[in-house]
């Protein structure tokens, strides 16, 4: 295999400097610096800077659909295990990198979506995109009857991606996976709750509830039980 191009370079270099330093702290002299490669070449590979953040977008974009598609059409689970898969996968990834990096399509949406029309646009595009994808696994989970139809499935997609994403901005402030946890656990107990049933941990907090009353049901209508277990201790 050839080396990679410096044009290849000069963006992968830049995404790593834009996860670190954001649109506006990341310059063109910091990329070039990072890369290895003059200023000139920069210029000569991209029209502008917002012409190069685009790119580095479309291939991070391109790199997230495959962690979907690896989630998303394993056939070995269900369509709301598939979800939750995803949600795992990228909890994995973010512990990599020590909870310190989230995602460039929402820091970006944070940072660029008011400074650029024209990013704001492409990140309108690829949200909508990615909405899809998902919206398609939930609609195969509603019609296998492990989410709830009350709402459209398209409403659902987007309601998991932009809580995700403002969990994970939650996780880089507290650098820790607590609100990624929270929010996986909650969600698939209730939005995405397999209808008419509890999960694993409803059930036997229902259940722990459930015994600690028949307890105190059976004392009040045995009194006579403790006390004769009173008498019958030795002192």
């Amino acid at each position: 295999m050839g080396r990679p191009s410096l044009r290849d370079k000069i963006l992968r270099t830049g995404m790593r400097v834009m996860f670190r330093s954001g649109y506006q702290g990341a310059s063109v002299r910091d990329i070039c610096a990072a890369a290895g490669a003059p200023q000139g070449s920069f210029t000569n590979h991209f029209r502008s800077k917002e012409a190069f953040t685009e790119e580095v977008l479309d291939q991070y974009f391109d790199y997230l659909k495959g962690l979907v598609s690896q989630a998303l059409t394993d056939e070995t689970r269900t369509p709301r295990q598939r979800l939750k898969r995803y949600l795992d996968i990228i909890t994995d990834k973010l512990e990599c990198d020590r909870w310190r990096i989230g995602c460039l399509i929402g820091d970006l949406s944070l940072e660029a979506s008011s400074q650029s029309k024209r990013l704001r646009q492409r990140l309108d595009a690829i949200f909508q995109e990615w909405r899809s994808l998902f919206a398609s696994c939930i609609a195969a989970a509603q019609s296998a009857g492990e989410v709830d139809s009350k709402f459209d499935a398209t409403e659902l997609a987007e309601f998991l991606l932009a809580s995700w994403e403002g969990a994970i901005l939650r996780m880089k402030v507290e650098q820790g996976p607590a609100a990624l946890e929270r929010f996986k656990t909650i969600v698939f107990e209730t939005v995405f709750k397999v209808p008419g049933s509890f999960e694993l941990g409803t059930r036997h907090r229902a259940a722990g509830i459930a015994r600690r009353r028949s307890k105190q049901s059976a004392r009040a209508r045995f009194p006579g039980n403790q006390q004769r277990q009173a008498i019958g201790k030795k002192p």
